[in-house]
């Protein structure tokens, strides 16, 4: 099967800081996988390394059975594409302009832009929306709009697995759905591998196939979110009380947080019989 992605024993630090320890995990093909877990606990680091732009201390990351580090930087980049968190574009620089990147992996000195690299261009432009903006400065776009035309780009590049680092970063509540409809559109029209970090659980577990949390340096459950999403697992990887119901729409666990000041006076006043607020 092609576009495995896995992890063997794999340790990652920053100086004498570990941050992943001794950790092995196998990335579904052709499905959404979330990564959640508390502030810092190593999900971005783990994404980056999958990326190739950490080098592990120990242990390897494997691009269908091939050390992700002994491969070249283009034989990588037309496995797989990243965005990550907050990307920025020089000044001036078109919706199109930043599109066209995504094929430069494809480019060389005797296969120039053809015909297919400017296909493959618009039909991401016009997937994620962005077609009519193709010649506004970036600068010049909605949040919303901008993540989508990085997004383009990555699709550009004609990967089949896309990494993302928190998409939904500073974008209100509409966009960040936008976002999230998108590439869940694109994974299930295009079979493609989507691999992200998110902080909001209860948008993990509608849009995953597939969730990893990330708990003391290693993984702590994955699955599926309604097989692995319960009171005890917010608590131990967010330290967070909670109840969990469905999802009134998609049917999906839904995260109830008491908090720890009004949210836990408020819960108890509810489950005591208590409505008068």
């Amino acid at each position: 099967m092609t576009g495995t992605i896995e992890a063997k024993s794999l340790t990652l630090s920053y100086g004498n800081s570990i941050i992943i320890n001794n950790l092995d995990l196998s990335i579904p093909v052709g499905e959404v996988t979330i990564l959640i877990g508390s502030n810092g606990c190593g999900k971005s680091t783990l994404l980056r390394s999958i990326a190739r732009l950490l080098k592990p201390s120990e242990g390897s990351i494997l691009l269908d059975g091939k050390n992700v580090f002994k491969l070249t930087n283009k034989q990588v980049a037309k496995e797989l594409s990243i965005l990550p968190q907050s990307p920025v574009a020089p000044e001036g620089l078109t919706v199109l302009q930043l599109v066209k990147q995504g094929r430069y992996p494809h480019q060389s000195w005797h296969s120039q832009w053809s015909q297919e690299d400017e296909e493959i261009v618009m039909n991401a432009l016009k997937s994620t929306g962005v077609e009519h903006l193709k010649d506004k400065p970036i600068e010049e776009l909605s949040g919303g709009q901008r993540q989508r035309a990085w997004i383009a780009m990555t699709l550009a590049q004609n990967t089949d697995i896309i990494l993302l680092d928190e998409p939904t970063t500073y974008l209100d509540l509409t966009h960040q759905i936008e976002i999230l409809d998108l590439l869940y559109k694109l994974n299930k029209q295009q079979k493609r591998t989507i691999i992200m970090v998110l902080h909001d659980i209860n948008l993990a577990c509608r849009y995953a196939d597939y969730i990893i949390t990330v708990r003391n340096q290693t993984v702590y459950k994955k699955g599926k979110p309604e097989d692995i999403i319960t009171k005890s697992l917010v608590k131990n990887v967010f330290d967070l009380e909670s109840e969990i119901i469905n999802d009134p729409i998609f049917g999906t666990p839904m995260c109830i947080p008491y908090g720890k000041g009004r949210g836990i006076i408020k819960g108890e006043a509810v489950l005591n019989g208590v409505a008068s607020y």
